[in-house]
Order: structure tokens, then C-alpha cells, then sequence
């Protein structure tokens, strides 16, 4: 049972994303890109996260976010992150894999998962990350269909489902905002206009809804970087760092080998040290069941 988890990481989530929402101003989530860095973010003292799925396909498996992954991937990823934080996840579902159908049976799947919050988008498959170039969008009304099927089809009243829409790039943000009110008539719980361009747009988006909405501070994205405390006073109720965590991984990773490459050994003992390490991933856990239960050796 190599999925087994110890009693101190169960499955489902220590509170909902709701009650989060209630009790965080603004709530403030890294993105997990995987096990490990879902166990990070609940170490660090965080009450929420994010998987994305810009970080999840490029850690897993080594490629862009436009649309090579589908579904069964993105899930396998998803279960593991999950199955290591007690923390509610938002995941990105991105456009639901498919018509109504499809979209009912991901939020299903992402609920047994224990999947707190859920977050589908507009886009046209193949889709990308909302701040690369090349995107289009799907009809007002096939969100709108596939919004309620997800709200009005969930399994638990308390998944909270994010509408996001990519059309501020496609048609322009007065097309985005008519869409967040369609998306919010058919059922949707929250909002995300996604990669407005100016600290204007932003004043826009925030004041045009009263109801929790997403900013998305991206490394290199189109949107300006503001700070929490600011995002919140522009009305945005949920902050994900979404791609930061797995872009400084990957800068210390090729620190690490160009460092011991080059001879110079300079950032020897700087990561992590062993018994930290082992305190992360649970080992005194996993010793404490194998003492309490293992055969002693013959």
C-alpha cells in the first residue's frame, strides 16, 4: 500500500475552503507541484494551497503548459499531492476535459480526492497558461452549460467552484466581465479574470463583483505585481503564487549541479540537511508504526 498515510496526514482536508475564505483576508496559497512541496506549504504555516496545472505538467512530466496533458495525467498528480496535506487544495481543472459530461465526472473525481475548491476556465483545447500568447475561447454559453453542471451536479455543497474566464486577451476585458456575470448567474461561487495588464484593470475587476475573486502575481506574467495587502484593498479575495515554488526549485537544482560540475562545491550543506529532510517527509512517523507493528528481525 505504497499510497498508505500516517494518522497525522489523513486524507481529508482539516477544514474547507469555505471556512478558509471566512477566516483569511486575503488568503494567501503557494502552488504545489507535488508531494513534497504540498508537506512544505502546510509545514510553513499556510491554510490553503494551490496545483496548478503550469507547475504540475512541468514537474511530472517535463513539458509546457499548452494542452499535452489531459486528464488521467493531471489527476495522478493531483492524488498524490492531495493525499499528502491535511491543507484544502484549489486545483485547477482547467477547462473540464471535455463537454458536460466530462466536466461533471472530473468534479467528481476531484471530490473523492478530497479536493476542497475547484477552478475551470474558458479556454478552447488545447489550452495554455493564461499569460502565454495564442489563446482563444470557448462560447458564453458552453461555460455557462458547463458551470452548471459542475455547480449543480457536485457531490459535496461545500466544493467551491471558481469560474475563470481568458477572455480579457481574446476580446477584451469588457467581454471578460460580461462573461463573469454569466458564469455567475449559472452557478459559479467565485471568479477569475485571468492576466488584466495595468494596476486600472485590476481596480476594475475588483470592484465589479461581490464575491471572492483570484489575483494572480506571476513571475514574468502580463499582470502587474502588487502586494497582498494591496490585491485585497483592490477587492481580490484569494492570492496564488501558483508558479513561484516550482521556478525557484528548478533554480536550485541547476545551482546544485553547476555548482559540484564546476569543482567549486560553494553551496555544499546549503539545502536541506539530512535529519531536516527526514523530518519533512514524516520518517519519525513511519519509524514509530514500524517499531509499534514490524516483526523483530530473526
Amino acid at each position: 500500500m505504497d499510497d498508505l498515510q500516517p494518522k497525522a496526514r489523513p486524507r481529508i482536508p482539516s477544514k474547507s475552503f469555505r471556512e478558509v475564505l471566512a477566516q483569511e483576508h486575503p488568503v494567501i496559497q503557494f502552488g504545489a507541484f507535488d508531494a513534497l512541496s504540498a508537506r512544505l506549504i502546510a509545514r510553513a504555516g499556510c491554510a490553503s494551497y494551490f496545483v496548478s496545472g503550469f507547475s504540475v505538467v512541468g514537474a511530472r512530466y517535463g513539458v509546457p503548459d499548452v494542452g499535452l496533458r489531459a486528464f488521467g495525467d493531471i489527476s495522478a498528480a493531483v492524488r498524490d499531492i492531495v493525499a499528502a496535506s491535511p491543507l484544502p487544495a484549489l486545483v485547477d481543472m482547467d477547462d473540464g476535459y471535455g463537454d458536460v459530461k466530462n466536466v461533471v465526472q472530473t468534479v467528481h473525481a476531484y471530490e473523492r480526492m478530497g479536493v476542497s475548491a475547484l477552478m475551470m476556465e474558458d479556454q478552447t483545447w488545447p489550452k495554455r497558461c493564461g499569460h502565454m500568447a495564442g489563446k482563444n475561447v470557448v462560447s458564453t454559453e458552453a461555460m455557462v452549460a458547463k458551470i452548471r453542471a459542475a455547480s449543480g451536479e457536485r457531490m459535496n455543497p461545500e466544493t467551491f467552484i471558481f469560474a475563470r474566464t481568458d477572455a480579457r486577451a481574446v476580446h477584451g476585458l469588457d467581454d471578460a466581465l460580461r462573461r463573469a456575470e454569466r458564469y455567475l448567474a449559472a452557478g459559479a461561487d467565485g471568479l477569475f479574470i485571468e492576466a488584466p495588464e495595468s494596476v486600472d484593470e485590476l481596480e476594475i475587476i475588483g470592484k465589479a463583483f461581490d464575491v471572492p475573486q483570484i489575483a494572480n502575481p506571476l513571475e514574468g506574467g502580463k499582470t502587474p505585481v502588487l502586494l497582498p495587502g494591496e490585491l485585497a484593498q483592490l477587492g481580490f479575495s484569494v492570492i496564488p503564487y501558483g508558479i513561484t515554488l516550482v521556478l525557484r526549485a528548478a533554480k536550485a537544482m541547476q545551482d546544485a549541479m553547476t555548482d559540484i560540475m564546476s569543482g567549486k562545491f560553494a553551496l555544499w550543506n546549503t539545502g536541506l540537511s539530512f535529519e531536516e529532510y527526514k523530518d519533512v517527509v514524516g520518517f519519525a512517523e513511519w519509524s514509530r508504526i514500524d517499531g509499534s507493528y514490524g516483526a523483530a528481525p530473526s
